[in-house]
């Protein structure tokens, strides 16, 4: 980062992190759910993964690299709906969900916190998570990392973790995988021999004393942890004057 520019902010560093789950990703649909993986995809586009496609939010691929919040200004073709789940269903898209709850395996919850036969919350149900995690890339983004989140066992499996994905046989877990979980304190992925989650990197600023502790779980945790990278000048300027000049990031991700 050249001297003069102004220290990245946490919620930058996050932006950094999700763009990078789409490095190098070649041509496929860039799916971002949340603000700051909006941005972090636009990032991406921009600088390391030119060839990704990414949608207006509805039913149009978008040619140009729109700030958030703007109209596209180049279309370069339609994505209906029976479109979308034909790229979901063949491979073409790596999606990057949220989550209620997420366990050691990656099991995901979006539908319910408590028992199904009487919730105590009702959240977005199902959806498409199912199809998603064992057809496709499937990374999760998480703004606020807490026990509440990072759960021992989820109340009700949304999106499919390693081991029911294992359990379930080859159809199931043949093209299966959960590249990254990003939260507002780290990066984590399931790159261990028993597929649970761990600690691949902390955001500057966080401890993994503080991350065990909002983790509702023991983690792997390498025996040296580094740290997220730093974003360079020209993203944080992509960042912040071309992509998300109305500081919307900060806001999911507050200083």
């Amino acid at each position: 980062m050249s001297s003069g520019a102004t220290a990245a902010t946490r919620a930058e560093y996050c932006v950094v992190a999700c763009a990078e789950a789409w490095r190098d990703a070649g041509e496929v649909l860039a799916s971002p759910m949340g603000t700051i993986p909006m941005i972090g995809a636009r990032l991406a586009k921009l600088t390391f993964s030119p060839d990704l496609l990414l949608t207006d939010g509805e039913a149009l691929l978008i040619g140009d690299v729109p700030a958030v919040g703007a109209e596209a200004e180049v279309v370069e073709g339609w994505l209906p709906y029976r479109q979308h789940l034909a790229l979901v269903a063949t491979g073409r898209r790596h999606v990057m969900m949220g989550a209620g709850q997420l366990d050691r395996y990656g099991n995901q919850n979006i539908s319910c916190i408590g028992d199904w036969a009487r919730p105590k919350r009702q959240l977005l149900g199902v959806r498409g998570a199912p199809i998603n995690t064992l057809n496709n890339p499937t990374s999760y983004w998480v703004p606020r990392h807490s026990p509440r989140v990072f759960v021992e066992r989820v109340d009700m499996v949304s999106g499919v973790g390693y081991d029911r994905a294992a359990a379930a046989g080859p159809s199931a877990s043949r093209y299966h995988r959960i590249p990254e979980v990003i939260s507002d304190l780290g990066v984590f992925d399931f790159e261990t021999p028993d597929r649970t989650m761990r600690l691949r990197s902390l955001h500057p600023g966080v401890t993994v004393e503080q991350v065990a502790e909002a983790t509702g779980f023991a983690l792997t945790v390498p025996d040296e942890v580094p740290y997220t990278r730093e974003p360079t000048a020209e993203e944080l300027r992509l960042i912040r004057e071309v992509v998300d000049p109305q500081g919307l990031r900060e806001r999911e991700v507050p200083a």
